[in-house]
């Protein structure tokens, strides 16, 4: 199994593989915001017209393809992401890396819950990734950033 990606709840395919037989994990799972989540697919094609710019400046006009959602809410959030960590634990190489990409709501209490399974040593550093896109909101502070 190399170089694959995969959409969906990874738990089934994470359990296939036999110990530290993998390189590098990746895991962006739902962010438990309390809402619906609704995500479009669109299919894009160059136009003169489009309503999107790309790179360097080239326009895309876009069309729905697909709509999913799902409700991100979790009552319990560390016990749908534990068995998947566990799981991952077993199949990283002792020298590889798990990237976990959550924003503020999770990510403090899936450090302790890592540190938990992997052991804090394991911890090499976190990436923040910030962005200046969204809401300027007068009554909070606006997110600008996920945590990796």
């Amino acid at each position: 199994m190399r170089n694959v990606v995969y959409l969906g709840d990874t738990l089934p395919f994470l359990r296939i593989p036999p110990p530290e037989s993998v390189d590098l994990i990746y895991v962006d799972p739902p962010f438990n915001t309390g809402s619906v989540r609704r995500m479009q697919r669109l299919r894009a094609q160059r136009s003169e017209q489009g309503e999107r710019a790309g790179f360097g400046g080239t326009r895309y006009r876009t069309e729905p393809v697909s709509t999913i959602s799902f409700s991100d809410h979790h009552d319990d959030y560390l016990g749908l992401l534990e068995p998947r960590f566990v799981e991952a634990h077993r199949l990283l190489k002792p020298t590889d890396s798990l990237y976990v990409h959550l924003d503020y709501r999770e990510v403090h209490y899936c450090k302790v819950l890592l540190d938990g399974i992997f052991g804090r040593e394991c911890f090499v550093n976190e990436i923040i990734w910030a962005y200046d896109y969204g809401g300027r909101s007068k009554r909070c502070w606006p997110t600008k950033h996920d945590t990796m």
